[in-house]
């Protein structure tokens, strides 16, 4: 128990499982949640670090998931919570599913910020603790093809800013991680692999894992992570929503990658 303990959401694979290799390699015990069986492997490879590993499979995008993977903590201060977990939905929003897209809002929005209410409150308890959360560039950019992605990621940006703010004085920080395009399975899972963007150059994941653990632990309370998404957000901040709008249609356009042998 000497250990300081974390838990890193969407840790089955990407940028979830990338933090938490450094966090295991950083001397933590963790307890890792996803919804996909691969975490059983993940788990296994991260015991090679010496760290105490439990692993949960649920599904955070219910308030049970959470309550699981809560009660699997069984009461042990949480030093950092790395809410990694959340997906994607390409397509035209009139084309999806609505479970489906109800399923991406209680994921990246509803299920993440109740599993942070649970751990943060505990943190200023104890008047210390980190906070990560994955937001993303995304947030900054009205997606089209991806409307609502980039939606739950607005959100998640603005939520991480202000629960930063209201956190200030209590020794709790909140750091909000924003990547660009990842070399993760986040753009298979979301049916884009035909989209210029999901056939595009992308950024490694063992990169942005670095930047967000080490913002994390600095206390930061933002990171873009790569120097093209620094440029991106930057322009999107300061630019017409519906030029980057327009832009994004483009890049996420069902059919609009390169076709094979082109």
């Amino acid at each position: 128990m000497g250990r300081p303990f974390a838990i890193v959401t969407g840790a089955s694979s990407g940028i979830g499982l990338e933090l938490a290799e450094i966090c295991a390699q950083e001397g933590f015990d963790l307890l890792l949640a996803a919804d996909r069986c691969e975490l059983q492997a993940a788990a296994h490879r991260l015991r090679g670090f010496g760290a105490a590993v439990t692993a949960v499979e649920t599904d955070l995008a219910t308030t049970a998931g959470v309550d699981q993977l809560w009660a699997a903590a069984a009461g042990r201060p949480v030093d950092a919570l790395l809410a990694n977990a959340g997906h994607g939905l390409g397509h035209a929003f009139l084309e999806q599913d609505f479970d489906d897209v109800r399923h991406v809002i209680d994921t990246n929005i509803t299920g993440t910020i109740y599993l942070i209410q649970l751990a943060a409150r505990q943190m200023r308890e104890r008047s210390t603790g980190r906070i990560l959360i994955t937001g993303s560039i995304a947030g900054f950019i009205p997606g089209t093809y991806q409307a609502v992605y980039n939606g739950t990621k607005a959100f998640v940006d603005s939520f991480a800013f202000a629960l930063r703010a209201e956190l200030k004085h209590s020794g709790v920080t909140v750091t909000c991680l924003m990547p660009g395009a990842t070399d993760t399975d986040f753009f298979e899972r979301a049916d884009m692999l035909d989209t210029k963007v999901g056939q595009g150059a992308k950024d490694d994941p063992v990169d942005v894992a670095r930047a967000g653990y080490d913002a994390m632990m600095r206390g930061d309370g933002d990171v873009v992570s790569g120097w093209k998404n620094k440029v991106q957000s930057a322009l999107a901040n300061v630019t017409p929503a519906g030029m980057p709008a327009e832009q994004h249609r483009r890049m996420a356009e069902p059919g609009g990658g390169d076709k094979p042998g082109q």
